[in-house]
């Protein structure tokens, strides 16, 4: 038996309500260009709106102009989706509380996730969505996801509750110290002064 090995998120798609709608938050509040439309063609009664969300994936929505926006939360039943989450550079994330406020948009606040930060707020469907920033970059060559890898294996080797910054910082010198090579005998820490 063999696994059907993927490459990355092809595409997201969303139950949205109307066209103008989805344009007015996926662009307008997100800054999502939107790319592209046609039919849905599972479903001639419905358009098929896509847009960028900065990585050159796509988030796409189905529209129908006899739906309207209803802002009650989403269902998180099993099986459904509990939030979507999406990468913000530090510097636009250290704005977003304010506009989000400009535009009066309910929203949680920055939350501290230890190896991130986020803020959570609902689209005007109700889907919970969660803007995020790392608090790191990754060495040349490697993923967030090889740094998150590493601090994880730190963190439980040391019996941490979650990840912190000392575990990120940890995991990027061992990746670097794996993967660039040196003129030095011994690369270990040192003290000039």
């Amino acid at each position: 038996m063999r696994k059907l090995q993927t490459q990355g998120v092809h595409h997201i798609t969303i139950v949205g309500a109307d066209r103008q709608t989805s344009i007015d938050f996926w662009e307008g509040v997100l800054g999502m260009p939107f790319v592209f439309e046609q039919p849905n063609l599972d479903n001639p009664g419905e358009s098929h709106l896509y847009f960028d969300p900065g990585d050159g994936r796509l988030i796409t929505v189905f529209t129908n102009e006899e739906r309207t926006p209803d802002p009650a939360r989403a269902p998180t039943d099993p099986g459904c989706l509990h939030h979507l989450a999406l990468s913000l550079s530090n510097a636009t994330f250290r704005q977003t509380v304010e506009r989000l406020d400009e535009r009066g948009i309910k929203h949680s606040g920055v939350k501290d996730r230890g190896f991130m930060d986020s803020i959570y707020f609902t689209d005007p469907l109700g889907m919970l969505i969660e803007l995020a920033s790392y608090r790191f970059e990754p060495p040349t060559g490697f993923t967030h996801a090889d740094v998150l890898l590493e601090a994880h294996r730190i963190r439980a080797e040391r019996d941490d509750y979650n990840i912190a910054p000392i575990h990120l910082a940890d995991a990027i010198e061992l990746l670097v110290t794996r993967s660039r090579g040196s003129l030095s005998d011994d690369r270990a820490p040192k003290n000039p002064y």
